[in-house]
Protein backbone atom coordinates (compact mmCIF):
# COMPACT_ATOMS: atom_id res chain seq x y z
CA UNK A 1 0.00 0.00 0.00
CA UNK A 2 1.00 3.61 -0.58
CA UNK A 3 0.11 6.36 1.89
CA UNK A 4 -0.04 10.02 0.88
CA UNK A 5 0.41 12.81 3.43
CA UNK A 6 -1.31 16.11 2.65
CA UNK A 7 -1.31 18.45 5.63
CA UNK A 8 -2.77 21.43 3.75
CA UNK A 9 -5.55 20.04 1.56
CA UNK A 10 -7.84 22.30 -0.46
CA UNK A 11 -10.84 22.41 -2.72
CA UNK A 12 -9.27 23.20 -6.09
CA UNK A 13 -11.50 25.37 -8.26
CA UNK A 14 -10.63 25.65 -11.95
CA UNK A 15 -12.25 28.61 -13.73
CA UNK A 16 -12.12 28.71 -17.53
CA UNK A 17 -12.47 32.30 -18.83
CA UNK A 18 -11.95 34.19 -22.05
CA UNK A 19 -9.75 36.76 -20.29
CA UNK A 20 -9.65 38.67 -17.03
CA UNK A 21 -8.28 41.89 -15.56
CA UNK A 22 -8.38 43.89 -12.34
CA UNK A 23 -11.44 46.01 -11.52
CA UNK A 24 -13.68 44.17 -13.99
CA UNK A 25 -16.45 41.58 -13.80
CA UNK A 26 -15.34 38.29 -15.34
CA UNK A 27 -17.89 35.66 -16.30
CA UNK A 28 -16.68 32.08 -15.94
CA UNK A 29 -17.35 29.84 -18.93
CA UNK A 30 -16.93 26.56 -17.06
CA UNK A 31 -15.75 25.59 -13.60
CA UNK A 32 -14.83 22.40 -11.80
CA UNK A 33 -14.13 21.45 -8.19
CA UNK A 34 -11.62 18.78 -7.26
CA UNK A 35 -10.04 17.48 -4.07
CA UNK A 36 -6.75 19.36 -4.08
CA UNK A 37 -3.54 19.93 -2.28
CA UNK A 38 -0.48 18.38 -3.91
CA UNK A 39 -0.75 15.13 -1.98
CA UNK A 40 -4.35 14.53 -3.03
CA UNK A 41 -3.35 15.01 -6.67
CA UNK A 42 -0.72 12.36 -5.99
CA UNK A 43 -3.38 10.13 -4.41
CA UNK A 44 -5.64 10.30 -7.46
CA UNK A 45 -2.78 9.42 -9.80
CA UNK A 46 -1.70 6.44 -7.68
CA UNK A 47 -5.28 5.16 -7.71
CA UNK A 48 -5.49 5.57 -11.50
CA UNK A 49 -2.24 3.61 -11.78
CA UNK A 50 -3.98 0.72 -10.03
CA UNK A 51 -2.25 0.71 -6.64
CA UNK A 52 -3.82 0.54 -3.18
CA UNK A 53 -3.81 4.01 -1.63
CA UNK A 54 -4.82 5.71 1.61
CA UNK A 55 -4.77 9.48 2.03
CA UNK A 56 -4.14 11.18 5.35
CA UNK A 57 -3.70 14.73 6.62
CA UNK A 58 -6.11 17.37 7.94
CA UNK A 59 -9.64 18.24 6.81
CA UNK A 60 -12.19 20.46 8.53
CA UNK A 61 -15.71 21.82 8.34
CA UNK A 62 -18.12 21.59 5.41
CA UNK A 63 -15.27 22.04 2.93
CA UNK A 64 -13.37 19.15 4.52
CA UNK A 65 -16.44 16.90 4.31
CA UNK A 66 -16.77 17.87 0.64
CA UNK A 67 -13.13 16.87 0.07
CA UNK A 68 -13.84 13.43 1.52
CA UNK A 69 -16.93 13.09 -0.69
CA UNK A 70 -14.90 14.03 -3.76
CA UNK A 71 -12.27 11.41 -2.91
CA UNK A 72 -14.96 8.75 -2.54
CA UNK A 73 -15.76 9.31 -6.21
CA UNK A 74 -12.23 8.04 -6.94
CA UNK A 75 -12.61 5.14 -4.46
CA UNK A 76 -9.68 6.54 -2.48
CA UNK A 77 -9.56 5.39 1.13
CA UNK A 78 -8.94 8.17 3.67
CA UNK A 79 -7.89 8.48 7.29
CA UNK A 80 -7.88 12.22 7.99
CA UNK A 81 -7.69 14.16 11.24
CA UNK A 82 -10.83 16.30 11.44
CA UNK A 83 -10.01 19.85 12.53
CA UNK A 84 -12.10 22.60 14.08
CA UNK A 85 -11.03 25.00 11.32
CA UNK A 86 -12.45 25.00 7.79
CA UNK A 87 -10.48 23.52 4.88
CA UNK A 88 -9.20 26.11 2.39
CA UNK A 89 -9.99 26.66 -1.30
CA UNK A 90 -7.57 27.41 -4.14
CA UNK A 91 -8.51 28.93 -7.50
CA UNK A 92 -6.84 28.40 -10.87
CA UNK A 93 -7.94 30.79 -13.65
CA UNK A 94 -7.39 29.33 -17.11
CA UNK A 95 -7.62 31.96 -19.86
CA UNK A 96 -8.08 31.38 -23.60
CA UNK A 97 -4.50 32.47 -24.31
CA UNK A 98 -3.23 29.44 -22.41
CA UNK A 99 -2.16 31.28 -19.25
CA UNK A 100 -2.80 29.87 -15.79
CA UNK A 101 -3.16 32.15 -12.75
CA UNK A 102 -3.48 30.60 -9.29
CA UNK A 103 -4.83 32.04 -6.02
CA UNK A 104 -3.79 29.84 -3.10
CA UNK A 105 -5.37 30.33 0.33
CA UNK A 106 -2.91 29.76 3.19
CA UNK A 107 -4.90 27.23 5.22
CA UNK A 108 -6.34 27.79 8.70
CA UNK A 109 -4.19 26.87 11.72
CA UNK A 110 -4.40 23.48 13.42
CA UNK A 111 -4.13 22.83 17.15
CA UNK A 112 -1.47 20.90 19.05
CA UNK A 113 -4.05 18.24 19.86
CA UNK A 114 -4.85 17.84 16.16
CA UNK A 115 -1.14 17.51 15.34
CA UNK A 116 -0.82 14.80 18.00
CA UNK A 117 -3.81 12.99 16.49
CA UNK A 118 -2.06 13.03 13.13
CA UNK A 119 1.10 11.48 14.60
CA UNK A 120 -1.00 8.69 16.09
CA UNK A 121 -2.49 7.97 12.66
CA UNK A 122 0.74 8.14 10.70
CA UNK A 123 2.53 5.78 13.09
CA UNK A 124 -0.07 3.12 12.27
CA UNK A 125 -0.08 3.87 8.53
CA UNK A 126 3.71 3.63 8.24
CA UNK A 127 3.50 0.02 9.40
CA UNK A 128 0.95 -0.80 6.68
CA UNK A 129 2.69 1.00 3.81
CA UNK A 130 5.49 0.24 1.34
CA UNK A 131 5.85 3.86 0.23
CA UNK A 132 4.79 7.16 1.84
CA UNK A 133 4.62 10.45 -0.05
CA UNK A 134 4.76 13.84 1.68
CA UNK A 135 3.61 16.76 -0.44
CA UNK A 136 2.96 20.47 -0.40
CA UNK A 137 2.69 23.13 2.25
CA UNK A 138 1.60 23.01 5.88
CA UNK A 139 -1.10 24.97 7.73
CA UNK A 140 -0.27 27.46 10.45
CA UNK A 141 0.49 25.97 13.83
CA UNK A 142 2.97 23.36 12.58
CA UNK A 143 6.76 23.66 12.74
CA UNK A 144 8.67 23.44 9.46
CA UNK A 145 10.69 20.53 10.88
CA UNK A 146 7.63 18.23 10.76
CA UNK A 147 8.60 16.75 7.40
CA UNK A 148 12.12 15.92 8.56
CA UNK A 149 10.61 14.28 11.64
CA UNK A 150 8.20 12.23 9.51
CA UNK A 151 10.97 11.16 7.13
CA UNK A 152 13.10 9.94 10.04
CA UNK A 153 10.14 7.95 11.44
CA UNK A 154 9.40 6.39 8.06
CA UNK A 155 13.01 5.47 7.30
CA UNK A 156 13.47 3.97 10.75
CA UNK A 157 10.79 1.45 9.77
CA UNK A 158 12.62 0.60 6.54
CA UNK A 159 9.99 2.20 4.28
CA UNK A 160 10.43 4.40 1.19
CA UNK A 161 9.50 8.09 1.44
CA UNK A 162 9.10 10.75 -1.25
CA UNK A 163 9.26 14.44 -0.35
CA UNK A 164 7.81 17.06 -2.70
CA UNK A 165 7.72 20.52 -1.19
CA UNK A 166 9.64 23.81 -1.26
CA UNK A 167 11.23 26.52 0.86
CA UNK A 168 12.08 25.83 4.48
CA UNK A 169 10.10 22.59 4.44
CA UNK A 170 12.33 21.23 1.68
CA UNK A 171 15.52 22.59 3.25
CA UNK A 172 14.71 20.93 6.58
CA UNK A 173 13.34 17.78 4.94
CA UNK A 174 16.40 16.93 2.84
CA UNK A 175 18.49 16.82 6.02
CA UNK A 176 16.64 13.60 6.90
CA UNK A 177 17.56 12.08 3.49
CA UNK A 178 14.23 11.07 1.98
CA UNK A 179 14.26 8.30 -0.61
CA UNK A 180 13.31 10.64 -3.47
CA UNK A 181 12.97 14.39 -4.00
CA UNK A 182 11.84 16.32 -7.09
CA UNK A 183 13.27 19.86 -7.04
CA UNK A 184 13.30 22.23 -9.99
CA UNK A 185 16.33 24.37 -10.87
CA UNK A 186 15.27 27.26 -8.62
CA UNK A 187 14.85 24.91 -5.66
CA UNK A 188 18.24 23.33 -6.34
CA UNK A 189 19.82 26.78 -6.25
CA UNK A 190 18.10 27.63 -2.96
CA UNK A 191 19.04 24.32 -1.34
CA UNK A 192 22.71 24.58 -2.24
CA UNK A 193 23.17 28.36 -2.27
CA UNK A 194 24.42 28.38 -5.85
CA UNK A 195 23.54 29.80 -9.26
CA UNK A 196 22.89 27.32 -12.07
CA UNK A 197 23.30 28.36 -15.69
CA UNK A 198 23.31 25.10 -17.68
CA UNK A 199 22.38 21.42 -17.59
CA UNK A 200 25.85 20.32 -16.49
CA UNK A 201 25.50 22.45 -13.36
CA UNK A 202 22.00 21.04 -12.77
CA UNK A 203 23.45 17.53 -12.84
CA UNK A 204 26.33 18.45 -10.52
CA UNK A 205 23.88 20.01 -8.05
CA UNK A 206 21.66 16.92 -8.14
CA UNK A 207 24.73 14.73 -7.57
CA UNK A 208 25.65 16.77 -4.49
CA UNK A 209 22.22 16.07 -3.02
CA UNK A 210 22.40 12.40 -3.98
CA UNK A 211 25.76 12.16 -2.21
CA UNK A 212 24.11 13.28 1.06
CA UNK A 213 22.11 10.03 1.14
CA UNK A 214 19.08 10.81 -1.03
CA UNK A 215 18.68 7.73 -3.27
CA UNK A 216 16.85 9.40 -6.14
CA UNK A 217 17.10 13.07 -7.09
CA UNK A 218 14.66 13.96 -9.87
CA UNK A 219 14.95 17.40 -11.44
CA UNK A 220 11.88 18.48 -13.36
CA UNK A 221 12.58 20.25 -16.66
CA UNK A 222 9.04 21.10 -17.75
CA UNK A 223 8.41 20.20 -21.37
CA UNK A 224 11.95 18.81 -21.62
CA UNK A 225 11.08 16.03 -19.19
CA UNK A 226 13.27 15.30 -16.18
CA UNK A 227 16.73 14.30 -15.02
CA UNK A 228 17.24 11.41 -12.60
CA UNK A 229 20.39 11.01 -10.53
CA UNK A 230 20.76 7.73 -8.63
CA UNK A 231 23.32 5.01 -7.91
CA UNK A 232 22.74 3.55 -11.39
CA UNK A 233 23.80 6.78 -13.09
CA UNK A 234 22.36 9.99 -14.53
CA UNK A 235 19.39 9.69 -16.88
CA UNK A 236 17.49 12.21 -18.98
CA UNK A 237 13.91 11.38 -19.92
CA UNK A 238 11.98 13.41 -22.49
CA UNK A 239 8.33 13.03 -23.53
CA UNK A 240 7.15 13.18 -27.13
CA UNK A 241 5.83 16.51 -28.37
CA UNK A 242 2.27 17.08 -27.14
CA UNK A 243 -0.18 19.96 -27.04
CA UNK A 244 -0.91 20.48 -23.33
CA UNK A 245 -4.39 21.36 -22.13
CA UNK A 246 -3.56 22.07 -18.48
CA UNK A 247 -0.11 21.59 -16.92
CA UNK A 248 -1.29 22.13 -13.31
CA UNK A 249 -0.72 18.91 -11.39
CA UNK A 250 1.83 17.42 -13.80
CA UNK A 251 4.53 17.50 -11.12
CA UNK A 252 2.19 15.77 -8.66
CA UNK A 253 1.43 13.15 -11.30
CA UNK A 254 5.15 12.51 -11.65
CA UNK A 255 5.46 12.05 -7.88
CA UNK A 256 2.54 9.62 -7.88
CA UNK A 257 4.07 7.62 -10.71
CA UNK A 258 7.43 7.46 -8.93
CA UNK A 259 5.66 6.22 -5.79
CA UNK A 260 4.07 3.47 -7.87
CA UNK A 261 7.44 2.69 -9.45
CA UNK A 262 9.09 2.35 -6.02
CA UNK A 263 6.27 0.10 -4.85
CA UNK A 264 6.65 -2.07 -7.97
CA UNK A 265 10.46 -2.01 -7.67
CA UNK A 266 10.96 -0.81 -11.25
CA UNK A 267 14.46 -0.08 -12.54
CA UNK A 268 15.61 3.55 -12.57
CA UNK A 269 15.15 3.85 -16.34
CA UNK A 270 11.69 2.28 -16.35
CA UNK A 271 10.63 4.39 -13.36
CA UNK A 272 11.67 7.59 -15.13
CA UNK A 273 9.95 6.53 -18.36
CA UNK A 274 6.74 5.68 -16.51
CA UNK A 275 6.76 8.90 -14.48
CA UNK A 276 7.26 11.08 -17.56
CA UNK A 277 4.51 9.27 -19.46
CA UNK A 278 2.02 9.73 -16.61
CA UNK A 279 2.99 13.38 -16.20
CA UNK A 280 2.61 14.07 -19.93
CA UNK A 281 -0.76 12.30 -19.99
CA UNK A 282 -1.89 14.55 -17.13
CA UNK A 283 -1.15 17.60 -19.29
CA UNK A 284 -3.72 16.35 -21.81
CA UNK A 285 -6.64 16.65 -19.35
CA UNK A 286 -8.32 19.66 -17.75
CA UNK A 287 -8.45 17.98 -14.34
CA UNK A 288 -5.51 18.18 -11.91
CA UNK A 289 -4.05 14.89 -10.77
CA UNK A 290 -5.79 12.96 -13.52
CA UNK A 291 -4.95 11.23 -16.77
CA UNK A 292 -6.39 8.79 -19.27
CA UNK A 293 -4.75 5.37 -19.25
CA UNK A 294 -4.96 5.30 -23.06
CA UNK A 295 -2.94 8.53 -23.28
CA UNK A 296 -0.29 7.19 -20.92
CA UNK A 297 0.00 3.88 -22.78
CA UNK A 298 0.36 5.71 -26.10
CA UNK A 299 3.03 8.09 -24.74
CA UNK A 300 5.01 5.49 -22.75
CA UNK A 301 6.92 3.86 -25.65
CA UNK A 302 7.62 7.30 -27.14
CA UNK A 303 9.46 8.61 -24.05
CA UNK A 304 13.16 8.94 -24.80
CA UNK A 305 15.53 7.85 -22.04
CA UNK A 306 19.23 8.65 -22.39
CA UNK A 307 21.91 7.67 -19.90
CA UNK A 308 24.21 10.68 -19.60
CA UNK A 309 26.72 9.21 -17.13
Amino acid sequence: MITTVTLNVAIDKAYVVEDFAKNTVTRVQTCSNTAGGKGLNVSKVIKLCGEAIIATGFVGGHAGAYIEDLLKEYNIATDFVHTKSETRSCINILASDGTSTEFLEPGAPVTLDEVNQFYEKINVLIEKSDVITISGSIPKGIDTTIYADLISKIKSKGKKVILDTSGALLADGVKASPTLIKPNQEELEALLGITITNQTEVIEAAKRLHDTGIEFVVVSLGGDGALLVCKDGVFHGKPPKITPVNTVGCGDSMVGAFAVSLSRKLSAENALRYAIAVSAANALTMATGSFHISDMERILPEVEINRLF
